[in-house]
């Protein structure tokens, strides 16, 4: 792990190197101790940039952050081309592999990553970001100036940019900021499997791979799926599986299958579950359970609805985003916990997207129009005078199914701007690296030539999964509905978060107010504390952007 900041600019624009340290200092939870400033100085340009390897030789500086997969296999490859390695780092193994294959290289990487680096006698700076947005990358550009961090907060300090009153609808459609936008105008995400190119003051972006359900017409199954299912996802958890590594664990198949493989190649592997106390619904003793079958040193962690919500504050902040989910605070209180025995784990994070996994999907086959996402009751509140829409019509590939089509907007939006993003944040400010080998492209590339029927069949969701675990879990392990991250902020609402709703949102220094009619807010409130109506999801989402505003918005 470690944090990317830095800039490229004219010679008489951009900050002084001195502004690199403020840039760093917003990323301490997650910045590299090895860390080092590279400032070089040409005649039409400056580039100024945090850098964890350097290659004074060669003429290369790269910021890396994030953990490459297949990195005994590159440096296998790379060693036997006459590439020198002193040390076992993957920010040199990649520094390397760019000087073999240039800014093919990342198409080479498997795992989570996101990079600058500067080629200097190409005078060319080089921005990635992996296939799926694990690792976050956020660009800017002002007055000539191009400016890249890991995180948004870190752009604040040279740019001090306004809220973008796009996201803030974006915020009540979707519960999140799709991408590239972020709540700050003029900030944007660099796009999953895109590059950047910096050269001769002129930027580049383009992908480099693409979401293999966006353009892949599913075929008639050749072999076993299930069979070549279990190879491919058996070879990921291998690959990320070590010493140091545990299993998140909850009460659904992903995680189980995931133990099941992982304990098979790491015996008495640590597993973490997490409970709210109180909660009837907790799946506590079923991952107990599952643990127990696979002999792994399991630990439960519990927590109470004050503790969660007591810590939504500082988690908005770290996310620089309002809170899609509630269940966000949970996952808090588990990295938290889990990081104080290991450094990595094994998440069943974008198996949903993948598989196959959300209801809606279901829907898809029957009622396409009807499976869509949306919380545009959110707008009904919005001012009068507040802008309109200018978002673009959602690009439909040719030849897809409707379940596809679903599905590759989940995985370009939902999935890395709210899920990865979110886990991505949490797991960084706890020193935790978070592994998803459902999101493994080479496993997703197998898994998109299946027919529609081995993710969705009839009802049954993640159905190559189900079938799966037949044949890595235990047939007596109980069978039950997977019930998520402990999550009720419609109680937490009329509970420990009472107060909280009315000082945020009904009161006079209320920031947000001015956004909505507030003849409306006060109705929407008035009916969820009075159990007349569930807004839960809408007050949650107007709560986030109330706190997010206080904390980040300028006047």
């Amino acid at each position: 792990m470690g944090g990317v900041a830095g800039w490229i600019a004219g010679t008489r624009r951009g900050p002084e190197p001195e502004a690199l340290a403020a840039m760093v200092g917003a990323l301490a939870h997650r910045a590299d101790e090895d860390t080092r400033a590279l400032v070089e100085q040409r005649t039409a340009f400056r580039v100024v940039m945090a850098n964890t390897a350097h290659d004074a030789r060669a003429g290369l500086s790269l910021a890396f952050d994030g953990s490459i997969d297949n990195r005994d296999e590159l440096r296998r490859t790379l060693s036997m081309r006459s590439y020198a390695f002193e040390n076992q780092n993957d920010d040199l193994l990649v520094l390397r592999a760019y000087q073999h294959w240039d800014k093919e290289c990342v198409t080479r990487l498997r795992g989570r990553f996101a990079f600058a680096l500067w080629d200097a006698r190409k005078e060319r700076l080089l921005l990635a970001r992996d296939r799926f947005g694990e690792k976050p990358l956020y660009l800017a550009e002002k007055d000539g100036t191009l400016y890249f961090a890991s995180e948004a907060k870190a752009l604040l300090g040279p740019l001090s940019p306004a809220v973008d009153p796009e996201a803030v609808r974006d915020c009540l459609v979707h519960r999140y900021v799709p991408g590239p936008r972020t709540m700050f105008l003029g900030v944007r995400k660099l796009a999953p499997a895109s590059i950047a190119l910096w050269q001769f003051g002129r930027l580049r972006e383009s992908r480099y791979w693409s979401l293999p359900d966006a353009d892949t017409i599913p075929g008639r199954a050749v072999g076993d799926p299930v069979q070549g299912f279990l190879q491919r996802l058996d070879e990921v958890v291998a690959l990320q599986i070590d010493a140091g590594c545990g299993v998140l664990l909850s009460g659904g198949l992903d995680s189980a299958v995931l133990l099941a493989l992982a304990a098979h190649r790491n015996p008495g592997i640590a597993t973490f579950s997490l409970g709210c106390e109180g909660d009837r619904k907790s799946e506590l003793p079923q991952a107990a359970q599952v643990a127990k079958q696979f002999g792994a040193e399991h630990h439960e962690v519990a927590v109470s609805a004050k503790d969660l919500v007591d810590a939504l504050p500082r988690l908005v902040g770290l996310r620089d985003a309002p809170l899609a989910l509630a269940s966000d605070l949970a996952m808090h209180a588990l990295a938290r916990e889990v990081s104080r025995s290991r450094n990595a784990v094994l998440c069943g994070d974008g198996g949903d997207e993948i598989l196959g996994g959300y209801r809606r999907y279901v829907a898809a086959q029957y009622w396409p129009s009807a499976a869509r996402r949306s919380h545009e009751e959110g707008l009904t509140l919005l001012a009068d005078e507040f802008p309109r829409s200018t978002g673009k019509a959602e690009k439909r590939p040719e030849g897809s199914t409707d379940l596809r089509r679903l599905m590759q907007a989940d995985q370009a939006g939902w999935l890395p701007d709210n899920i990865l993003e979110r886990g991505e944040r949490i797991a960084t400010a706890n020193s935790l690296d978070l592994r998803l080998p459902f999101l493994d492209h080479k496993l997703v590339e197998y898994v998109s030539t299946l027919p529609d029927a081995e993710r969705v069949r009839g009802l049954s969701t993640k159905w190559i999964l189900r079938r799966a675990a037949r044949r890595v879990l235990p047939p007596r392990l109980p069978r039950r509905r997977k019930l998520g991250w402990p999550s009720r902020a419609k109680d937490w609402l009329r509970g420990e978060l009472r107060e909280s709703l009315g000082d945020h949102l009904q009161a006079a220094n209320a920031v947000t107010r001015r956004y909505y009619r507030g003849a409306t807010l006060d109705r929407a409130i008035d009916e969820h504390l009075k159990g007349k109506k569930d807004n839960g999801t809408l007050l949650w989402t107007l709560l986030n952007l109330e706190i997010w505003h206080r904390i980040y918005a300028r006047a």
